[in-house]
């Protein structure tokens, strides 16, 4: 059950459960990994600052060109 913040908001924990025998650096390793593939970190840092529409939108297709780009450079392949 994703926990409450203290505004209102949901959140959800991530957490890895230690191993028997497992050293500390590999849990952390696998925490990392974790919370990379959630998406956890682009996402707090995405909250830092108040990020107007023009310029979320500005960004989107930022990366939507560079996808496309990716995409016409590699179809031969």
């Amino acid at each position: 059950m994703p926990a409450k913040s203290p505004r209102g908001s949901e959140f959800r924990v991530t957490e890895i459960r230690l191993k028997k025998g497992e050293p500390v650096e590999k849990a952390l390793r696998r925490l990392k990994k974790r919370i990379d593939r959630e998406g956890t970190l682009k996402t707090v840092r995405s909250h830092r600052h108040f990020e107007k529409p023009s310029e979320k939108r500005r960004r989107k297709m930022k990366v939507a060109r560079f996808s496309a780009m990716l995409r016409d450079r590699y179809a031969d392949m």
